[in-house]
């Protein structure tokens, strides 16, 4: 027993040491890891003790390990996505549905729009990619499954680019869910069930939350944004009941 309580030791620390490397920047997204080979020199430890730290950053989603003779490691910064899967996983646990996570969205949401609509340097930082975001979804609006993805990255990145990290994890993880969630359903469902004139109305909310931001007016961003969210979501109907589905969720990480 104590040879296997030594190597977990040995695992856990040098997961420790190529989690920092990650976290710090040094092993960016989609990087390689050295082969084993390369890793026990640097690492002076076993080969059972290398496979076990790699089990331990693989359950964190911090690396795939691909099997075989192409096989290796692929390193994945954590991401709200990472986040959104631990996430669903908890809410499951207690079960709370995709309704849970909407009505989630609906208060935290438009506190960061609001936000995006206070930074001195939204002109910069914020509006061009709000614009770029808006301009795609208008180019793509007759292709239902594309702008559903559009408006999606439009909401995310009123999150994303609020200015608050602690904010961005959290109301980022519930993005992830909810968006798993939307994009799932614009894939299954028939184009026609979202007429072009509600598409374009959508399009013009956007195009009104992205002029108030511009302007700098925080309470019309929030209000507009918890409007929109709230007719929005009446929408995505889930195929399988309430349920979080993690399978999706899970694909969204990497």
């Amino acid at each position: 027993m104590e040879p296997q309580v030594r190597i977990h030791r040995l695992a856990e620390q040098v997961a420790d040491h190529i989690r920092a490397r990650i976290i710090g920047g040094d092993l960016a997204d989609g990087d390689p890891l050295p082969k084993a080979e390369e890793l026990i020199r640097r690492y002076p430890v076993s080969l059972p003790t290398l496979r076990e730290a790699m089990r331990i950053l693989e359950a964190e989603g911090l690396v795939t390990v691909r099997r075989g003779r192409l096989g290796g490691a692929v390193v994945h910064r954590p991401s709200p996505a990472n986040l959104g899967y631990n996430l669903g996983l908890v809410l499951a646990a207690q079960q709370a549905g995709i309704g849970d996570v909407a009505a989630a969205l609906r208060h935290v949401e438009p506190a960061c729009a609001a936000l995006c609509a206070t930074r001195r340097d939204r002109r910069r930082a914020v509006v061009p990619r709000l614009r770029e975001l808006h301009e795609e979804y208008l180019a793509r609006i007759d292709d239902l499954p594309a702008v559903v993805a559009v408006s999606r990255r439009f909401h995310e990145a009123l999150v994303s680019l609020c200015g608050n990290r602690p904010l961005i994890a959290l109301a980022g993880a519930l993005e992830a869910v909810w968006s798993s969630h939307e994009e799932d359903w614009a894939n299954r469902t028939e184009p026609h069930s979202v007429p072009l004139r509600k598409r374009k109305a959508s399009g013009e909310i956007h195009g009104r939350i992205l002029a108030h931001i511009e302007a700098g007016e925080p309470d019309a961003v929030h209000r507009l944004v918890a409007a929109h969210l709230a007719e929005a979501q009446r929408n995505p109907q889930p195929a399988g009941g309430d349920a979080i589905d993690l399978g999706r969720l899970r694909e969204l990480m990497y």
